[in-house]
């Protein structure tokens, strides 16, 4: 019975050792190949946030930067189009967050955050400056 066991160990052992290593990192949708890059948004005193409306794939992997000049302690909020998508990941100063979920980003000095998602849900949505009602104080993704 030992043998019949460690013959058994051994040949799956065996077939480990000669498996393929699996390469987890972002292949398929995620690879870097299907991500577009978005233009930045940009937060600044009296500057405007988006140069446009935004179109997006529902299904598509995209990365957008959120750039602050510092000019003044601004936020971009918008828990709808947060919602509508799936985020990656979040990457400030080099470290990479996998959130559940977010609401909105505060900059209190300059920096920059960069945000890579997938768009999922189809619908209208903004990421706005709280408290400012002007269009150019909100970037507006549509997601087809």
């Amino acid at each position: 019975m030992k043998a019949l066991i460690l013959a058994g160990t051994m040949a799956l052992a065996a077939s480990f050792a000669g498996a393929q290593q699996f390469d987890y990192g972002f292949a398929g949708l995620m690879g870097k190949q299907n991500r577009s890059d978005l233009p930045d948004l940009t937060l600044g005193s009296g500057k405007p946030v988006a140069e446009g409306p935004i179109s997006l794939k529902s299904g598509g992997y995209y990365k957008m930067k959120i750039v602050a000049d510092g000019s003044a302690e601004l936020a971009l909020s918008g828990g709808d189009f947060f919602r509508a998508i799936w985020i990656n990941e979040i990457v400030i100063n080099n470290i990479e967050i996998r959130p559940l979920g977010v609401h909105s980003l505060e900059f209190d000095a300059a920096g920059e955050a960069e945000i890579s998602f997938i768009a999922i849900m189809p619908g209208t949505f903004e990421l706005a400056i709280p408290g400012t009602s002007g269009d150019s104080q909100k970037a507006v993704f549509t997601i087809q």
